[in-house]
């Protein structure tokens, strides 16, 4: 008898205390029935401050299946999901946030999937229940990350789904310390399946991502797969020049045909100072955005550092 596939599960948690253990029932029920299978469900902890760490600990008393991963601090929303996968040991690995707004009940149709032969299947979000201001944004940014980068993007995509082992396995051999996983999904030309279904909203607990979190995210996807901000401050430059000056060749036109008449006031050149000013903080802002990256990557620091771990 052929011996059973190990699933892998990895969900990253901070302060969760409320849907951890929801969560924890909801995929044991989804393996239930799943009988050909064995599973393995990995929590990597970002130092949550309230009772995360203790309901883990409680449940992996009981239940073998579940591991824990305890980082020595918060190392972010980027690097902890990533390492987690890293240490999965599953023929298939499915990340799977603990809020509960990816739905478990979706890792039966990514293992059909996966049993067809494609390597990577995502979740992809068409709809949501979360605010409707919230997600036009999100889509927003989806629009323009795939519009401007170099690797086609996958939309409403965040992370959610299941991963091959043999594609974490090249992960494994890429030397980044802040990736960039949704954009590496494409980059490296995996075949993939996308499952859409309607995101549900969050019911219990507070989100810990903020404007600077997003915005975190949004900045990455850009800088990782996208040259365009870069050469559009070259373009724009260059295309104000040539307004600046044709305007500045009218003024000086003007001027010498009415001398007396013809007033320049203060308003243009303010105007212009203002508007020159604004644009050249923009792109420096963009430019800082890149410097960052490069200065993240040549400091070769470690993803994150563990404090412990449980039932490996």
């Amino acid at each position: 008898m052929d011996e059973k596939k190990l699933i892998s599960v990895v969900t990253p948690t901070y302060n969760e205390e409320l849907n951890v253990e929801e969560l924890y029932n909801q995929t044991k029920a989804v393996f239930a029935g799943l009988p050909q299978y064995n599973y393995e469900h990995i929590f990597i902890d970002n130092a949550s401050k309230d009772k995360t760490v203790g309901i883990l600990k409680n449940i992996a008393v009981k239940d073998k299946n579940v591991k824990i991963i305890v980082n020595s601090k918060n190392f972010g929303h980027i690097r902890s999901p990533y390492h987690g996968l890293l240490q999965a040991r599953g023929q298939a690995i499915i990340l799977l946030v603990a809020d509960l707004q990816d739905p478990p009940q979706l890792i039966n149709d990514f293992l059909k999937k996966w049993e067809e032969g494609y390597s990577i299947v995502v979740g992809v979000k068409n709809k949501s229940e979360e605010n409707p201001l919230m997600f036009a944004v999100r889509k927003l940014y989806y629009y323009l990350i795939n519009k401007f980068s170099e690797v086609e993007q996958i939309k409403n995509f965040t992370g959610f789904g299941l991963y091959d082992q043999k594609f974490i396995e090249i992960l494994r051999t890429i030397d980044d310390p802040y990736p960039y996983l949704r954009g590496m999904v494409t980059e490296l030309g995996w075949n993939r399946f996308e499952v859409p279904y309607v995101q549900p909203s969050r019911k219990k607990g507070k989100t810990s991502n903020n404007f600077y979190s997003l915005y975190d995210v949004a900045m990455l996807g850009f800088v990782n797969h996208s040259k365009i901000p870069l050469r559009l401050a070259s373009f724009i430059g260059f295309g104000m020049s040539v307004i600046s000056f044709v305007i500045g060749i009218i003024y000086f036109t003007f001027k010498l045909l009415y001398w007396d008449r013809f007033q320049t006031g203060l308003a243009p050149l303010i105007i212009g100072i203002f508007l020159f000013s604004s644009v050249q903080l923009f792109f420096i802002g963009i430019l800082g955005e890149y410097i960052s990256a490069i200065y993240t990557q040549v400091r070769h620091r470690p993803l994150l550092i563990e404090k412990e771990r449980i039932n490996f």
